[in-house]
């Protein structure tokens, strides 16, 4: 039996966000957290019961200990990090704005030690021991290296007979759509589990017309019997063995939108992995949302909770 149900390899960054109402060019103070995809997906299934791995490159330093111990609090284990003595840790800046204006991400992520992880620096047997494999574009976009580690991730994967989950995950500011199609368009062969935006559908892979065109065009580009498409505000359209399934998105008042797409992520694989995948989206809708309606990325929650709040009347005091 596998020691763990999800084993993941991504970036941890140190996340620097002015007041709600201010702007950075004329903060006097930020508020630091926590950012990553894939630690943000561990870290909610963790907390849902899972047994949840992220493997990562750190610097030795304080703050690296800081993207360590919220990492330990959600319960993932992180036993197989790879340290370095000489190179940064990754930050990322946010503007958050209301409509006109629209939240700016600022990334400052050259050269971090996660950009310089190799082939070399994963312990296979350990990232290897698993149900399932989590792997994100995020990733991808940062180096060569980093590449080459995801590509062999999935080869290795499929011959092990494990679980591959795929975040196409695109970051304009960190490549461009067309490296974003050559890399994903092998990889996405192998995928068990394929999520794509609708948006990164049609930038990433040409797909057009209706939300359902783009849906039936990635399902023809790709092996994947499961693919979820994210709409926003309109939810989640499916593929699943060649069936269309859709989910509407939970109501939310927005309060931070950055993390629900890793928060949808981790409740669809929350689903696939008790065989719900129809469930699964259910999980993922109420997931975002709930990732929304709080500050940070990674969603508090246990898999009581999400039942309950499943089926909940969503009063607003319960006592």
């Amino acid at each position: 039996m596998p020691r763990f149900d999800v084993t993941t390899i991504g970036e941890g960054n140190l996340r620097l966000s002015a007041p709600v109402g201010e702007m950075l060019a004329q903060a006097k103070s930020l508020n630091l957290a926590i950012a990553g995809a894939e630690g943000n997906v561990a870290g909610a299934l963790s907390q849902l019961g899972w047994k949840s791995a992220w493997l990562s490159k750190l610097p030795k330093t304080a703050l690296s200990k800081r993207v360590l111990n919220e990492y330990h609090l959600a319960g993932i284990d992180t036993s197989s990090i790879v340290y370095t003595e000489d190179q940064r840790l990754a930050t990322l800046f946010v503007d958050y704005a209301l409509p006109p204006r629209s939240t700016n991400v600022i990334f400052d992520r050259k050269n971090s030690a996660f950009s310089t992880m190799t082939i070399e620096d994963v312990d296979w047997n350990y990232l290897l021991d698993t149900n399932l494999i989590h792997l994100t574009g995020i990733t991808a976009a940062l180096s060569d290296s980093l590449r080459e580690v995801l590509t062999l991730s999935v080869q290795k994967a499929k011959q092990a007979g494990v679980k591959i989950s795929i975040d196409i995950n695109y970051r304009e500011k960190l490549w461009t759509a067309q490296e974003a199609n050559q890399f994903f368009m092998p990889l996405v062969q192998d995928a068990d589990l394929l999520f794509c935006s609708q948006a990164d559908a049609e930038k990433v892979f040409g797909c057009s017309g209706t939300h359902k065109d783009k849906l039936l065009g990635l399902s023809k580009l790709s092996n994947s019997k499961n693919i979820v498409m994210s709409q926003g505000q309109e939810g989640v359209l499916a593929w699943r063995e060649n069936t269309v399934l859709s989910n509407e998105a939970a109501t939310v008042e927005i309060l931070d939108r950055i993390g629900a797409g890793d928060a949808l992520a981790a409740g669809v694989i929350h689903g696939y992995l008790q065989d719900n995948f129809v469930k699964g989206l259910r999980y993922g809708c109420l997931m975002a949302a709930l990732a929304m309606s709080q500050f940070g990325e990674m969603v508090m929650v246990d898999k009581d909770e999400l039942e309950r709040l499943l089926t909940s009347d969503l009063r607003d005091i319960v006592r």
